[in-house]
């Protein structure tokens, strides 16, 4: 299997890494006077200046999950099979009295090969989250905040064994959400619940056969009477709706943290209460310091995703209507953090 790549992942390591670095470069710096008069004066603001370096705060972890079956003469039967999910999560948080800005950044990519098969792809995902926020007082766990968010994947998406046409592809979908409203922040920091009701949510579909097919909600080609097509179809759709988000992170027991992330989103003008969810839950097992083990599920319903399935045996995939999308996953393997 040729798996297309994107030159985007080296710019967005490049980008979330440079992020403590390229703002520390902005923070105010004293030149200073080695006179014995403003020795102390100078020791201060020297001292003021190490201070707001050390507001930048960074978490970065890459890791590769493995699993691996082989048979030798066994007799009850089966295929040797390899699996393998390489990812990587990285974080910048600039803490200001008042202020808050928080971007993370995450990248997965899986691949299964087994016996009497091409290799398959198992996960992907690129996805980019910053949120600025400013509170009235010191004492306030609500801030007024603006978020953005953008989520795509590296390479096609097939709907196997079929590998003809791909269903999805970089940027297609890619999804850009944008708004603006009210974070509440736990003391402790492990919940956060942030709720905006003014959002723009911006589909992209940048394969222009998807676009022509109307995948992920944007307006397909028109065609005339023989199915030519006289107007491309469209490669954006825009909404504008309501996003409530909520994250939940926390130690529960020795060694176990649970890492909850919900969101539901509603457009105000196409079926407004019809709610788009994205539910992800996961239990992160610290076995030491680079042996980690994680179980998770992540459950996804959109109304605008319409599902292609063969249904008559014929070799060509029909668009169908929107599922309920669920991943189950169970992994062990060796994790870095720096």
């Amino acid at each position: 299997m040729k798996l297309k790549f994107t030159p985007i992942l080296p710019f967005l390591l490049v980008l979330i890494s440079s992020v403590s670095s390229s703002f520390a470069s902005l923070l105010p710096k004293t030149i200073l006077d080695t006179t014995s008069s403003d020795s102390i004066k100078n020791d201060s603001i020297k001292k003021e200046d190490q201070n707001l370096v050390m507001q930048w705060s960074e978490k970065n972890s890459i890791g590769v999950n493995l699993s691996e079956v082989a048979f030798v003469n066994w007799n009850a039967g089966g295929n040797n099979s390899v699996s393998a999910l390489f990812y990587g999560n990285f974080e910048r948080k600039f803490k200001k009295e008042l202020l808050l800005w928080k971007t993370s950044a995450t990248i997965r990519y899986g691949l299964n090969a087994q016996d009497g098969r091409k290799v398959r792809k198992t996960d992907d995902e690129i996805s980019l989250n910053s949120t600025y926020g400013y509170r009235k007082d010191s004492t306030s766990n609500f801030r007024y905040s603006a978020k953005f968010n953008f989520k795509t994947q590296f390479a096609n998406g097939y709907r196997y064994p079929q590998r003809d046409k791909s269903i999805s592809s970089f940027m297609a979908p890619g999804y850009v959400f944008l708004g603006v409203g009210a974070e509440y922040t736990a003391p402790n920091e492990d919940l956060t619940v942030y709720l905006s009701p003014l959002t723009d949510k911006s589909t992209f579909v940048l394969d222009q056969r998807l676009a022509n097919e109307g995948m992920f909600g944007v307006t397909p080609a028109v065609r005339d009477s023989i199915g030519n097509i006289i107007t491309e179809g469209e490669n954006v759709r825009t909404e504008v709706g309501i996003l409530l988000t909520s994250s939940f992170s926390k130690e529960v027991f020795t060694n176990v943290n649970l890492d909850n992330q919900v969101s539901f989103y509603t457009d105000y003008l196409n079926k407004f209460g019809n709610i788009d969810v994205d539910w992800e839950l996961k239990l992160n097992l610290v076995v030491n310091e680079f042996i980690k083990a994680n179980i998770g599920s992540h459950l996804i319903y959109d109304d605008d995703v319409k599902f292609k399935e063969d249904t008559n045996d014929d070799g060509t995939l029909e668009t169908l209507g929107p599922k309920i999308q669920f991943k189950q996953m169970l992994g062990v393997g060796v994790m870095y953090e720096f």
